[in-house]
């Protein structure tokens, strides 16, 4: 497809991380953003992003996407089952088409696929070890995407990212609940991401990302995960939340959280120089001391 005006960007899976990247890439490129939702067409074009209509889950609606930009950022999450991620394959098979127009790949993954260490530090050199269902399912679009990018031509970045915090994501509801966390000798590390630091890197990414490149995007923070929670209790003034053995906790959390609590390690980030964008919050705790002096956790852009 031949280019005219500004270049053109095409978001998969926009939501809080893909509306800030919108937001702050809509100066420089056409941002087309992907939804499954027409109810959702005013808001993104709130942050100047063209909507166009189609799911994943449905391959023969996403014809629109074939040729259709230069660069794709690809955040959307596999499907809740299985251990193959059926929602990139499908994105795959249409860009395919067009694969002489997409020059760059942008791919969010999680730092779930290294499994747990047992709080050693892993790196992006770290075999993955998924242990879950949903990090098996990031391994297999990883690797779907690492064989697809250089048989078409496209450099392909991959961003391994753990947990995404913001003023509005931040575990409150769970502390006033009350929910224990674990015993200091049992718990583990947990890494973190703030969620605008997370959308400058996947911009960065754009203009300095190597090709093939996988990079922790983490603050490289070792914090164990009881820790943070008590960061954020003390900075809230809510009472810290109970400590548990291993076993007693396993039994009152569901599946999932447990899931999260059960794999420890501490993310490297040394790659991250790469993208050439320091952090503006190198740690949960450098964020938590700035809440009284921006309340709102508007984006600086």
């Amino acid at each position: 497809m031949q280019s005219f005006g500004k270049p053109r960007i095409l978001i998969i899976g926009c939501g809080d991380i893909g509306m800030r990247v919108a937001r702050q890439l809509s100066r420089s490129y056409r941002i087309f953003a992907l939804t499954s939702q027409k109810s959702r067409f005013q808001e993104l074009r709130g942050v100047g992003a063209i909507p166009i209509l189609g799911d994943l889950d449905k391959p023969d609606s996403l014809w629109r996407l074939s040729g259709l930009a230069e660069t794709v950022i690809h955040l959307a999450p596999p499907q809740n089952s299985g251990h193959h991620d059926c929602r990139t394959r499908n994105l795959l098979r249409i860009l395919a088409h067009g694969s002489d127009t997409v020059g760059r790949l942008i791919y969010v993954s999680t730092t779930g696929v290294y499994g747990d260490h047992q709080g050693a530090q892993v790196s992006e050199i770290t075999p993955v070890a998924p242990q879950s269902e949903r990090a098996k399912r990031r391994v297999d679009a990883e690797r779907a995407l690492r064989l697809w990018a250089p048989a078409h031509g496209v450099a392909l970045t991959i961003l391994r990212v753990p947990g995404i915090y913001a003023l509005d994501r931040l575990p409150i509801e769970r502390i006033q609940a009350g929910t224990p966390a674990l015993l200091s000798a049992e718990d583990a590390y947990s890494n973190h991401i703030h969620s605008e630091d997370l959308a400058r890197l996947v911009c960065a990414a754009v203009y300095h990302g190597k090709p093939q490149r996988v990079i922790n995007a983490c603050d490289g923070g070792e914090t164990k995960m009881g820790d943070y929670f008590d960061e954020v209790a003390d900075a809230f003034a809510l009472a810290r939340p109970p400590r548990l053995p291993a076993a007693d906790l396993q039994k009152l959390v569901s599946p999932m959280l447990w899931s999260f609590m059960r794999e420890s390690r501490r993310v490297r980030n040394t790659r991250l120089a790469e993208l050439k964008t320091p952090l503006r919050y190198p740690s949960v705790a450098h964020f938590l001391k700035t809440i009284s002096k921006n309340p709102s956790d508007q984006p600086l852009d």
